[in-house]
């Protein structure tokens, strides 16, 4: 768009439409004057909606005509988070307090209340109610009608929080205590899987908490301590199980530093199909999550002493 290839520019044709759509909204930006070569010419796009991805198409005009189109693809990318001591997400809000759908799983997870819902193929599944027990409040969930087939993922990816790690190797890093409830109703439940993911590493992920098979019509509440040594994110995965009575929702998602009060049992299949055995005289292990993130990132298993009354000893790969 070199302003002095062959006619003068005169205006700009500014096109912009949401990644997926057909249909474009346009808008001409006048030119006042000449432009000057390396000239920065800026433009605040203002009807952008967060977290949607958007094509933006830039075409020169002159007296004569129009130029060569220039195309640009803008991608929201959510905030990290630059001093977590406390998060809390009811899912109330517009953008869901910053969680993003997966593109890489097979659907999505859907914002829902009990006033608004379509019970009209699942009514023996799903909540009555949030968690506070009101109709009109909102909770994600996965609708397991058809078309959905048995074993198909629906992944929510939380914001990127932010930590100062004290110590990477264990039982000095932060504890922070993650928390959630969730509702499992139904004779066809699947699984319902959370994963860490720290910053830096796109492939692997490491299993906090997993629960499946019906759970009765009732919200249940999940602990879990967790030590990351550095930015991390949250991600739940909800599968599908052998029909359409398997509906799996969440509600009230909580990050507070400090350990839990009580917290659930850990998962023990960690990354690269290694088990680990876990013997603890007290509280859950402080400093083994620390412990487990070496160990991924290294892809291999590390032996360690006792600690804190906690004993991390290797056994059998699993499958």
């Amino acid at each position: 768009m070199n302003p002095d290839a062959v006619d003068r520019i005169v205006a700009y044709r500014l096109g912009i439409r949401q990644a997926g759509q057909q249909r474009w909204w346009e808008q001409e930006i006048k030119i006042n004057g000449n432009i000057q070569k390396g000239e920065l010419i800026t433009y605040n796009l203002t009807e952008l909606i967060k977290p949607e991805a958007y094509e933006v198409r830039l075409t020169p005009l002159t007296k004569f005509g129009e130029g060569d189109s220039t195309i640009r693809v803008i991608k929201y990318t959510a905030p990290v988070n630059p001093h977590l001591r406390e998060f809390h997400c009811g899912f109330e809000d517009g953008n869901i307090c910053l969680f993003t759908q997966d593109d890489t799983d097979n659907f999505d997870w859907t914002k829902q209340s009990t006033a608004t819902r379509n019970t009209k193929y699942t009514p023996n599944t799903g909540p009555s109610a949030d968690r506070s027990g009101s109709k009109e409040g909102f909770y994600m969930y996965i609708e397991t009608s058809r078309p959905r087939l048995e074993g198909e993922k629906a992944r929510l990816l939380s914001p990127v929080f932010s930590i100062a790690p004290k110590n990477p190797y264990g039982p000095t890093n932060s504890a922070y205590c993650f928390s959630f409830f969730y509702h499992m109703y139904g004779q066809h439940i699947g699984v319902l899987n959370v994963y860490l993911r720290l910053k830096g590493q796109t492939t692997i992920e490491n299993p906090l908490w997993s629960s499946s098979g019906n759970k009765g019509q009732r919200w249940n509440e999940a602990h879990v301590n967790i030590y990351p040594i550095t930015s991390f994110q949250l991600i739940f995965e909800g599968i599908r199980g052998p029909g359409i009575e398997g509906d799996i929702a969440i509600d009230d998602v909580s990050i507070a530093e400090g350990e839990c009060a009580k917290q659930d049992l850990p998962t023990k299949k960690f990354q690269h199909g290694l088990y680990v055995s876990l013997v603890c005289c007290g509280p859950w292990c402080h400093g083994a999550y620390g412990i487990q993130q070496i160990m991924s990132l290294a892809h291999d298993l590390y032996s360690c002493k006792r600690t804190d009354g906690c004993l991390v000893t290797k056994s059998d790969s699993g499958p």
